[in-house]
């Protein structure tokens, strides 16, 4: 998984639930580096691909789209309650997401690219990326984050955090780390790792 000093190309950032994972890719953005949303791409994917969207029903058991979008509160309600069902969703809309992420790098000219994932492990996206970020924070942060950014309950978020792979994991597998605390400070942490992937990157 290890890029060697003179192959890196793509940088993959991850993190949590409301980590602040996407305000790091926004930092690198700033620095020039195009940042590729998997999350963003896999919620278009399920709202405008109409095989995924029919596949989507059947693993539901019941049509999710009858208002003429996606019932996302419900499909929410529905997987992370049930593993299986959950990784169903995923088994069908990650490899779609990988495609277009393929295509979407080869019309990049910058000196490496980032894909940022919520579950760039679990999904199997790590495999294919040179360098990667795992972004951290304090638990409570992260819940009142994404309570006030999603309009969800306590025990909803908590539901989502279980679902998700533990931090010390990611941390295994990375080879840097973000804190996104209060207290931290992201753009120098940003500006480390920019300054070290350039030392990496192929001429």
């Amino acid at each position: 998984m290890k890029a060697v000093a003179g192959n890196v190309r793509k940088l993959g950032i991850t993190g949590g639930i409301g980590s602040g994972k996407t305000t790091v890719g926004r930092v690198f953005n700033v620095l020039g580096i195009p940042v590729f949303s998997a999350d963003a791409e896999a919620r278009e994917v399920m709202d405008i691909d109409t095989s995924v969207i029919l596949r989507i029903n059947t693993i539901a058991g019941k049509n999710l789209y009858e208002s003429g979008s996606l019932d996302r509160a419900e499909l929410a309600r529905l997987i992370f309650n049930n593993t299986r069902l959950l990784e169903k969703v995923n088994t069908l809309v990650h490899p779609v997401v990988f495609s277009r992420f393929r295509e979407w790098e080869k019309k990049q000219d910058s000196s490496y690219v980032i894909m940022e994932a919520a579950i760039l492990f679990e999904s199997g996206a790590f495999k294919t990326m040179d360098r990667i970020i795992t972004v951290i924070a304090p638990m409570e942060q992260r819940v009142n984050r994404v309570i006030h950014r999603n309009n969800l309950s306590r025990e909803q978020v908590i539901e989502r955090m279980r679902n998700q792979m533990d931090d010390s994991e990611r941390i295994k597998g990375s080879d840097y780390i973000i804190s996104n605390s209060e207290n931290d400070m992201v753009i120098p942490a940003v500006l480390r790792i920019h300054e070290d992937i350039m030392k990496l990157v192929k001429p």
